[in-house]
């Protein structure tokens, strides 16, 4: 069978038959291969949706017999990573047999454990609960994904029909049944009702398709996607407009980016009313024309269809009641009236939770919405860290598609409420969140520190990210801030920190630094004042110039982003930290040093005055007094170095042996020991303690605060 990438318009097609070629023979290598090859292509299935199986011989470990083993996706993971270790693999006969013991339908849950005695390989992920539905089903090779175009189908009130006359029969239809041993009893049915199909689509959930191969699999599923998106393509518009039609305009890309960024953090302190929430902000094109559209106020609250889409972005959206070009500067005046829109959403959930509560169900969990749709400027997303709001907003966009889709066929269903809330609060569903990890310190915060693209600065703001905080990284470098940002995004990944060139003499420079906070994160908890500069010269050769740089950088850069960075904190309502990276220089008088060492006096008092009056706000202002950090810092790359040796008497190559020499404890200091001080301020247990000064300088007597 040849085939080609051009045959397919609205899938990719990516198996390369060289490198499948190197796998042949190892079926689950294959399975692995066409997993990952799916998985790219956002178009088949979404981040951590759908599953894969494949079936082949093996040795029974104990008798040494040829025994049929199925491996198939465990529970969690994504297909576009999988690799072996994200694998369960079962006995086939094992698993079939359970059927024998099988209760009914009100006892499926308790099937789960008995996955357990069909396990193969010890070594195996945890079964999910879709692996009897790969189990009986007799093919080799099953893929099971949740394609936009193939839900639309799924979704839409004459989904059965539609595919029945789309594929000829081909692919046969089992109604919705939440995912379980249930429906793997289904599929089989289906099978045997309908011999020879190629797949069968699953209402309101997703698509099973298969082959004898890995290929044939592969290459089975993207035909059937294809053909479903073909079909949506030809039927769109064509008997009404898409979505009813355009209700209003979008504001321009500027302005709905400034327009998110002034309203995010309002919209994330209402969403972290019980914990804080990391967010998310997307104004994609398919985004836009469903929230301008006339048929939005019919469509949102009916919420999502497939499971995998309800449970990253709840029962349904909230709609904001603000035009796109509402003026949002008066901050009293918004909260005011967001607060009952909000309200009304928490008492909405509630009411959806005591209708559908069942008597062992666990209890109501955060009742705040986690998608915000703004018409003419774009949608929202809040949750427990910014991967996860950025996936229910990628999940959210694959539920428009679906109503898209499902609209110019016929017309769109979402789940029932009662079975949507039967998966939301699924006891299984409860279990495997109770075997979660529990969130780090910082899980859910978002930390702005300056000059963090080296030095003391790269190391809190490292330290934050590896306790949980998503963190805004930035320097007036720019190329040496690209270097940090390909360090950190091969460290971290692009869900954990955003970088920004970030001038802290410049008002407009700070400004675009705290709105990409806002776009990236949803506004801003902590703000590390660490950017510095240093000059040590005698006061016969200091010059105005230095004084002024000087007192720019440390003491009005300071000022300017707190004072920018309390503006998102108090839009927030939710408190913070301001924490100011100092110096002993602060507290010790010292030769050739009068404007390095009065700015850093000001920056430490300026700490205090601010602690006194940011109380109210619960925003927390503490202190951090380092002294001579020397590795990775740009202040000792400079004349700084070279300053301060003269000053001493010594030459540069024995400054880190001089500094240490003259503390108390002996110690060099590194800039992990300033990151730690910081996290020990903002981790938690220092909650209730403000306008304090903690020294990490190894013990310089003088530096004492009393």
């Amino acid at each position: 069978m040849t085939v080609r990438t051009t045959d397919f318009k609205h899938v990719s097609y990516l198996w390369d038959d060289a490198k499948a070629a190197e796998l042949a023979g190892d079926e689950v290598a294959l399975l692995i291969y066409r997993s990952n090859l799916l998985g790219a292509d956002l178009r088949l299935t979404n981040y951590g949706g759908g599953n894969t199986s494949c079936k082949a011989i093996a040795k029974h470990p104990l008798t040494g017999q040829e025994t049929e083993i199925m491996w198939v996706k465990g529970s969690g993971g994504d297909l576009g990573t999988l690799k072996q270790s994200g694998l369960a693999a079962l006995y086939v006969d094992s698993l079939r047999n359970l059927k024998n013991i099988y209760r009914g339908l009100a006892y499926e849950d308790e099937m789960v454990e008995l996955f357990n005695h069909c396990i193969y390989d010890l070594k195996s992920k945890a079964p999910s609960i879709d692996t009897p539905l790969h189990g009986f089903l007799p093919f080799k090779h099953i893929d099971h994904l949740h394609p936009d175009a193939a839900i639309a189908i799924a979704a839409a009130k004459d989904g059965e029909r539609i595919t029945k006359e789309l594929f000829n029969g081909t692919i046969g239809w089992v109604p919705w049944q939440k995912p379980g041993f249930e429906l793997g009893l289904q599929l089989r049915k289906c099978l045997d009702d309908n011999p020879g199909i190629r797949g069968i689509m699953l209402g309101s959930h997703g698509l099973f398709t298969w082959g004898d191969t890995a290929f044939e699999s592969y290459i089975n599923t993207l035909e059937v996607i294809e053909k479903c998106a073909e079909y949506l393509e030809a039927n769109y518009g064509k008997k009404k407009p898409v979505f009813g039609g355009q209700k209003i305009e979008s504001a321009g890309q500027n302005q709905r980016r400034k327009q998110a960024a002034a309203i995010a953090p309002v919209l994330r302190g209402f969403c972290s009313s019980e914990k804080h929430m990391a967010g998310h902000f997307t104004d994609d094109a398919r985004v836009l024309e469903f929230i301008n559209s006339n048929d939005l106020d019919r469509l949102a609250p009916l919420g999502t269809s497939c499971p995998d889409h309800f449970l990253r972005t709840k029962i349904s959206p909230l709609v904001l009641k603000l035009k796109p070009n509402e003026e949002i500067s008066d901050l009293k005046a918004l909260k005011e009236r967001l607060a009952p829109e909000f309200e009304a959403y928490r008492n909405m959930y509630a009411e959806y939770y005591n209708s559908c509560k069942h008597d062992n169900s666990p209890a109501i969990r955060d009742a705040n919405p986690v998608i915000i749709l703004y018409p003419g400027i774009g949608m929202f997303s809040f949750s427990k860290d910014k991967q996860t709001a950025r996936v229910a907003a990628e999940f959210y966009t694959n539920a428009i598609n679906v109503m898209k889709g499902a609209e110019a066929i016929s017309e769109y269903t979402s789940l029932p409420r009662q079975e949507a809330f039967n998966i939301e609060y699924w006891l299984l569903e409860e279990a495997k969140l109770q075997r979660m990890p529990k969130p780090k310190p910082l899980s859910g915060k978002v930390a702005l520190i300056t000059g963090s693209a080296g030095g003391i600065g790269k190391a809190i703001a490292r330290k934050f990210i590896e306790e949980g905080a998503c963190a805004v990284i930035n320097d007036n470098d720019a190329g040496r801030l690209q270097k940090a940002n390909d360090s950190f995004n091969s460290e971290f990944g692009k869900d954990a920190y955003t970088a920004v060139v970030l001038d802290v003499t410049d008002a407009t420079s700070i400004k675009n630094a705290f709105e990409e906070a806002s776009l990236e994160f949803g506004g801003v908890d902590i703000v590390v004042n660490c950017a510095g500069i240093s000059i040590s010269k005698p006061i016969e050769e200091h010059t105005e110039k230095d004084w002024d740089l000087l007192y720019d950088i440390l003491v009005k850069g300071q000022f300017l982003v707190t004072q920018e960075g309390v503006k998102i904190m108090r839009k927030q309502a939710i408190g913070g930290d301001v924490l100011n990276i100092v110096s002993k220089n602060a507290l010790v008088s010292g030769p050739n040093n009068a404007g390095y060492g009065s700015a850093k006096a000001a920056q430490l008092h300026l700490s205090r005055l601010n602690a006194a009056e940011l109380g109210t706000d619960h925003i927390r202002v503490n202190t951090v007094n380092p002294d001579a950090v020397i590795s990775d810092s740009k202040i000792w790359e400079g004349e700084w170095a070279a300053g301060r040796a003269k000053a001493y008497g010594i030459t540069i190559e024995e400054l880190p042996a001089f500094y240490a020499k003259r503390t108390l404890l002996n110690e060099v200091i590194l800039p992990e020991d300033i990151s730690n001080a910081c996290f020990a301020f903002v981790g938690g247990l220092m909650n209730k303690s403000t306008g304090n000064v903690l020294n990490v300088d190894g013990g310089v007597a003088n530096a004492f605060v009393r």
